[in-house]
């Protein structure tokens, strides 16, 4: 269960974007790339997603678990991805974005299951019914890696995921989410500006 980046390049009109890339994130990994603002760093995620605006020309493969995702519709990837800003509903509970990934063969009480449990995992428990406008910056930030996770995703990407998050925050929910992703053993790819961010120290220069 692999995440294999190979001979990446990305431009707009005559200009590209960083040098070619390739990289493989193995199972249960965060690889870390790292580069200055503008240097591509969303938009390569955008194109291993399928959101790559048409703007944009790609070339190079990108597989995830010996499946090749090229052409493939963004729906059909499974590949989730966290975001800097929580992203989160506002119009809905806690539970009603929770469950707003998770198959729609589930049934109403197994979905409140598998979101009840996932809240209890997260010291979230009883969570469900609040108003996403009374959490704190923390909570968002956990609330919205949950619901990344339970579309159960075979791959997740991390878009510079806490950097709007205080430094009080930040280790803490750096290792939440670190943790959840060796507990469910699929790959990450993580993009930043910020070599602290990176999981074991180490991380790619895109450029």
């Amino acid at each position: 269960m692999s995440l294999v980046l190979d001979s990446i390049k990305i431009s707009l009109g005559t200009v590209q974007l960083f040098k070619p890339l390739s990289l493989t994130a193995p199972p249960g990994s965060i690889v870390t790339l790292m580069g200055p603002s503008g240097c591509g760093k969303s938009t390569l995620l955008a194109s291993i997603c399928g959101m790559l605006d048409p703007g944009f020309s790609f070339s190079g493969t990108i597989a995830l678990n010996g499946r090749p995702l090229n052409g493939i519709e963004m729906e059909h990837r499974k590949v989730g991805i966290l975001f800097q800003d929580d992203l989160l509903f506002p119009h809905l509970d806690v539970f009603g974005n929770m469950a707003f990934g998770l198959p729609a063969r589930m049934s109403r009480r197994q979905k409140r299951e598998r979101v009840n449990n996932s809240l209890a995992a997260a010291g979230l428990e009883g969570f469900g019914a609040r108003d996403i406008a009374t959490l704190s910056g923390g909570q968002k930030s956990r609330v919205s890696l949950l619901r990344a996770l339970l579309a159960e995703p075979e791959a997740i990407l991390l878009d510079e995921p806490f950097s709007k998050l205080d430094e009080n925050l930040r280790g803490s929910i750096k290792q939440f989410v670190f943790d959840q992703i060796g507990l469910m053993n699929i790959p990450a790819l993580m993009v930043t500006h910020d070599r602290s961010d990176s999981a074991d120290g180490t991380y790619i220069e895109l450029k």
